[in-house]
């Protein structure tokens, strides 16, 4: 016999206005410094998206319990941060999507012409190469920009020529297409202009285009655990390859990652900088990021 199911039970919690969700907060021994700044917050942030911020600061999650002494505005601190950290995220990673765009179409089309990203010998996968240009074919239809209104009225070809495709597909969409290249020289002379093998490559788009989606969706970052996880670089002229630790989910390799590729795509960028900054203005432990005990003292990381 299988299994019995487990019985489940009508949902009935019910709404609960502003000033009153503040008093629940209270009455499970949060402190409140300030009772308007607390309800006007929850007025545009969401009791419900809160929660994964106040969780950390609980002793007994079942029954609502809080370390003595918790302040509804340091969980509004973390909210904060994670806020700022998904913008930071965003512009970097728009950032390096940019770059991948040039290199992927650059080379493509420096070897294959215009339409090098329909070619069946270029794809390890034909079925994947199909349902990508199916994708693609779909945004090409939902875009207004005038460079694919102009090519629809004057070239009778299907596909824009690549470096225009490039412009309006997704950054999944690009990480699957360059993902399905076969392994020869066009895959590596992409990956050698980040210094890195294509293997490793391939691995970090994916990674970065996970880590892109929920800072688009306004998910919450900073203790994420990922399931895509990237892989560590071999090369040893990778500043990161001492620094990558492959056994954390947390986004502590993807802020590797996007300080190792900005530095290439950016020389003398200021983005380590300011995460560092918005880390210590914050007075956020990182731990939870998955940086490791004493990072401060790394020279990477190092002011």
């Amino acid at each position: 016999m299988g299994a019995t199911l487990p019985v489940k039970k009508p949902y009935a919690k019910k709404h609960t206005q502003f000033p009153d969700q503040v008093k629940l907060l209270q009455s499970r021994g949060i402190i409140v410094q300030d009772l308007l700044k607390a309800e006007f917050v929850l007025r545009h942030v969401n009791y419900y998206r809160l929660t994964a911020y106040w969780l950390p600061f609980e002793t007994d999650h079942d029954n609502h319990a809080f370390r003595p002494g918790t302040t509804f505005e340091q969980i509004h601190n973390l909210y904060a941060f994670d806020e700022k950290l998904r913008q930071l995220i965003i512009e970097g990673i728009s950032l390096i999507e940019i770059s991948l765009r040039c290199q992927w179409s650059y080379v493509l089309s420096r070897y294959y012409g215009p339409h090098a990203h329909l070619d069946r010998n270029l794809a390890q996968n034909r079925v994947h190469l199909k349902n990508n240009l199916e994708t693609l074919h779909k945004e090409i239809e939902r875009s207004n920009e005038i460079f694919i209104t102009h090519f629809k009225t004057v070239y009778q070809e299907p596909f824009p020529p690549i470096w225009a495709s490039s412009e309006i597909m997704s950054f999944g969409l690009l990480s699957r297409f360059y993902d399905n290249l076969k392994p020869m020289p066009l895959r590596k002379e992409i990956a050698a202009v980040y210094h890195l093998n294509d293997t490793v490559l391939a691995s970090w788009i994916r990674h970065l285009t996970s880590i892109r989606n929920y800072a688009a969706h306004q998910a919450r970052l900073w203790n994420r655990d990922f399931t895509i996880t990237p892989v560590r670089p071999r090369i040893k002229s990778v500043p990161i390859t001492t620094l990558f630790d492959p056994t954390t989910r947390r986004i502590y390799n993807g802020l590797l990652i996007i300080i190792t590729m900005l530095d290439v795509i950016r020389p003398g960028n200021d983005w380590k900088k300011r995460l560092i900054a918005l880390i210590d203005s914050h007075g956020i432990n990182p731990t939870a990021m998955g940086f490791p005990a004493g990072w401060e003292s790394i020279l990477f990381w190092k002011k």
